[in-house]
């Protein structure tokens, strides 16, 4: 990727922003999270999605489309980086051999034979991350870590990783997806967040997902993770017709992932606990 598809810059942003990550080819939730944009009166101009735009759903074509017709900011996420690539996997990070990896090879096929050359070309020229200012704070946007794309980062990570990963992208405040749990932390005077993702649950027993508000009131910051509901049902029937049923299906409705292999211990302990994000003010 050329330098210029590095880092893109959006420049100084006012009003509120919204972040969300994971379609996940879940068109009926991406539906969902447009829908809940327009009703908020966010232009696309202050919408940024962490990447992952195709996953373990049925719709990967459609939804991609979607979000390009929609003309919000995308990071590249280690699925794009993948499919624009043609790679042979897709580079989530699972250890070779466990069930995160073996699920993922039905899904992986199944998008690789769905999205078209003109698809792949755009998903490999998207940026690794996206930066903005808001209310004179600097604000970084990635999919996993600053230098790993599929770096894992839960609410439950030690610190001085967050503070590793702010370090690195030199900003007051570091936004990720990757991991699918929404987070928030002050790290000294800095932040380190997770917007959350839209397009499966969050391993907390409810089918919603997850997205970011971010607002400003003189010189503080506001973030309020929000849950968006949708048609879940739609989407499961959908993945069930294509043949989609090796655990993601059902995750769907249960709201439980099919394998917690790439969790820490704490957030194993908290399995079908429905979460309860906090706002955060900076």
């Amino acid at each position: 990727m050329s330098d210029q598809h590095e880092r893109m810059d959006l420049g100084c942003l006012t009003g509120p922003v919204l972040i969300f990550g994971g379609p996940y080819s879940n068109l009926a939730a991406t539906q969902a999270m447009r829908q809940r944009a327009e009703e908020l009166d966010i232009p696309p101009n202050r919408i940024i999605c962490t990447g992952d735009l195709i996953a373990y759903c049925s719709e990967p074509q459609e939804t991609l489309q979607l979000v390009r017709d929609w003309g919000i900011a995308v990071v590249q996420g280690n699925c794009e980086e993948s499919l624009g690539t043609d790679a042979a996997d897709c580079g989530c990070g699972f250890e070779a051999g466990t069930t995160c990896s073996l699920l993922s090879v039905e899904w992986y096929q199944y998008a690789t034979e769905k999205v078209t050359t003109n698809d792949r070309v755009w998903m490999s020229t998207l940026p690794k991350s996206l930066c903005f200012e808001l209310a004179g704070r600097s604000v970084t946007v990635v999919h996993g870590g600053v230098n790993q794309i599929n770096r894992f980062i839960f609410p439950s990570t030690p610190e001085t990783v967050k503070r590793e990963e702010l370090d690195l992208a030199g900003s007051d405040i570091l936004i990720g997806g990757h991991s699918g749990i929404p987070s928030g932390e002050l790290v000294g005077r800095r932040a380190c967040l997770n917007a959350g993702v839209i397009g499966l649950p969050a391993n907390d027993g409810t089918r919603a997902g997850w997205y970011l508000l971010i607002s400003s009131e003189e010189e503080r910051i506001h973030f309020s993770w929000q849950r968006l509901r949708y048609a879940a049902e739609l989407t499961h029937r959908n993945m069930c017709a294509a043949g989609l049923k090796a655990g993601y299906a059902e995750t769907l409705l249960s709201g439980l992932w099919p394998s917690m292999d790439v969790l820490p211990a704490a957030e194993r302990a908290r399995r079908g606990e429905p979460i309860a994000m906090r706002p955060l003010v900076y």
